[in-house]
Order: C-alpha cells, then structure tokens, then sequence
C-alpha cells in the first residue's frame, strides 16, 4: 500500500533528519580522536622528555662527584659556569647549563638552628641581606623591613623583630595568612614576606636562593663572575665598595685563589680583618649546583631545573622542579 503523499515527504524529512544527525555525531567523535590521538601524543613527547632530562641528571651527578672527589678547589677551569651545552637526541635537541648555585644569598641563613630544630634570628644574616638588596637598588628602609620580616617568616617564635612581621601583620591582608615558621623551600616565598611587592622581588630574585640548610651563604670566590660583586660586598658592607669588590674578582689568578687566606690577604685588604664567620662562609670549593635542562622532542618543550650536593659522594639532587620556575 502507497503512503499517501504527505507522509511520504515527513518520512523523507525524517531520513533527511537522521542523517544530519548521524553526520554531526560522526564528526564530532572524529575529532575527539584526533585530539585524543594529539593528546596522546604529547604526553609520550614529554614523558621521552622527561627521561633525558633524568639521563642529563645522572651525566652531571657524574661527573660533579668525579671533580669533587678529586679537586680542592672549584675554578672557571674548564668554562663549564653557565656554559649551555646542547647535545642531540631523537628527533629533537637538549641543552644542559651548570652554575653555582652557592653564590648567592641564601634566604635560610637569616637563621641559625639547633640540634634540636630551634631556629633563631642570625643578625649577621639579616645585615648581609639587608646590604645586599641596598646595593641591588632596593630603598634601604624596605630593605630593612623585608630583611627582618623574612627572617621572622623563618624563625620558631612568634615575637617579631623590630621592624620586622608575624602573624598580626598577615592577619591584616585582604586574605589573611600565617608566617611559615619554617625553613623556605623556594625562594617564591619570599613573595610573601612583608615589605615585598612584585617590583622589588623581581629585583632581588636573581640574587637570592633557598639552599636546603641554614648556614651563611657560601661564596665561592673562585667561581664569581664580575657582575656578582655585590654578594662579595655584602660580606663586609662597611668596608668595602662595590668598585674595590670588582677589582678584586678581576684580579683573581687565573687558576683561582688555592686558600681562602690569599683572598683576605691581598694587600689591597690591608687593615680589613673579617670576622670568623665570614671567613668561614668565603668558599674556594663548590658544594651546591644548579642545572638547567632544556628539552625538546617530537613537538614537546621541556625545562627542568634541579639543585645538586656535591657536598657527597655520589653527588645526589636535592630538588627538582619542571617549569620555568617561580
């Protein structure tokens, strides 16, 4: 029996429907696969990425434990300091750069700790950084004010510094928070502190770092180059000018300083006797490093950036990050 005209054009209308339906449906799982397959495929790209910059670890854990074991001293031997290195791999390039990742100011020696965990203000800590960010162009008195308050972010107790901040100061902020009372993991934290704003990290950021110990930064004069000058002038802030520290990195000897004592001896220092600390802090030997990896393979980018002790044997990472940083 023949349907009569009307409905067979609804029935028409309906396969027409149908279809239309079935095509949008079919093209959109054809493009959920294809971005599955693209998804798929980067994940592989950066896992491969991943296990060179894991390879590119064990060849600088390598061969720092090789030169520590063997060398005194750490020296521009070599012209290995923030040297990049590329190197080819599958279908792609990566470039390791080692640096000294002691010359620096470490935001936890602002504290002295005890065996049984109490950390304590160290004012000898807090008057290098308070110099430090002065002479990088920081207002002195915010630089006072960020340099006590980062040490009482640190510190045990919840008693601030003259001009320092605990957790009354937080408690004001739009969205109250506490201080750490803990050692910093990253020197990120610092954005926190009071007295820091965007500006002024950005400044203080190339010159400060959150070595994994509360000890006074160590300076390796040997390793510093002439636009670090400042972390030498820091050491004795009233005594030496930033201009007497850079004549000093640009007479270094060639192989370096054998001892510490030649440094403070030379006679240009004559009458400047530093005290036991910051003889003890002035380093010839490298024990931290930092290495940057930079990977790319099959359309993927990666970076890694990873603090090494070479302090031990092997050489061990003490922290790893995959990023740009903070």
């Amino acid at each position: 029996m023949t349907p009569p005209r009307a409905e067979r054009g609804a029935a028409l209308l309906t396969v027409l429907m149908l279809v239309s339906v079935i095509g949008v449906i079919a093209a959109a799982s054809l493009e959920s696969l294809k971005l599955q397959t693209h998804l798929s495929g980067n994940m592989a790209a950066i896992d491969q990425a991943r296990q060179y910059a894991l390879a590119g670890e064990a060849i600088a854990r390598t061969r720092i434990s090789d030169v520590s074991s063997t060398d005194r001293t750490t020296t521009l031997a070599g012209d290995w300091l923030d040297r990049p290195n590329a190197f080819p791999i599958d279908n792609g390039t990566a470039t390791a750069k080692l640096s000294d990742a002691g010359n620096c100011f470490n935001l936890n020696s602002l504290v002295s700790q005890s065996d049984e965990g109490e950390r304590v203000v160290r004012p000898m800590a807090v008057r290098q950084f308070e110099a430090l960010m002065t002479l990088i162009g920081v207002q002195p008195r915010i630089a006072g004010e960020i340099a006590q308050s980062a040490a009482d972010w640190i510190d045990s107790d919840t008693i601030p510094q003259p001009g320092g901040a605990e957790d009354e100061t937080y408690a004001r902020a739009p969205t109250p928070y506490r201080a750490a009372n803990a050692l910093m993991a990253d020197v990120s934290e610092l954005k926190a502190v009071a007295g820091m704003d965007s500006a002024i990290y950005e400044r203080v950021k190339p010159w400060v770092c959150a070595l994994p110990a509360p000890e006074l930064s160590p300076i390796n004069i040997n390793t510093l180059r002439r636009d670090q000058a400042p972390l030498v002038v820091m050491l004795l802030p009233d005594k030496l000018s930033l201009a007497f520290a850079q004549r000093m990195i640009d007479e270094r000897p060639a192989t370096g300083y054998s001892a510490v004592e030649n440094f403070w001896s030379k006679p240009a220092l004559r009458g400047i006797s530093p005290p036991v600390e910051v003889m003890a802090q002035t380093k010839i030997k490298t024990r931290w490093f930092a290495l940057e990896m930079q990977i790319e393979t099959g359309g993927a980018e990666l970076t890694e950036l990873a603090l090494i002790d070479g302090g031990v044997n092997p050489a061990k990472i003490v922290r790893r990050s995959w990023g740009d940083g903070a």
